[in-house]
């Protein structure tokens, strides 16, 4: 059987909401979701938009991520971008 491996690739994803966990009191976890960025109304003609790049071939999106690491709780903020980048392991 022939394997293909994938090639390296790279999303631009953005920080749609924080859900803290527990509701009250301190959180212990929080659940991060991810959306691919988008922009509202017309990009430029030109193709000279990065968000307009990413979404040309990666139309729409989402991902949910739960962390418990004590150093990162609080360090996330609705509109945060980042690239995440997919490597064959």
């Amino acid at each position: 059987m022939e394997t293909k491996r994938m090639t390296t690739m790279r999303a631009k994803v953005r920080v749609t909401s924080i859900k803290k966990y527990p509701e009250e009191g301190e959180a212990t976890q929080e659940t991060l979701t991810f959306n691919f960025p988008a922009k509202d109304g017309a990009y430029p003609a030109d193709g000279s938009d990065e968000d307009q790049q990413f979404a040309k071939f990666s139309p729409a999106g989402a991902l949910s991520l739960t962390i418990a690491n004590p150093a990162l709780l609080g360090k996330f903020s609705v509109g945060d971008t980042f690239y995440l980048d997919f490597k064959p392991v």
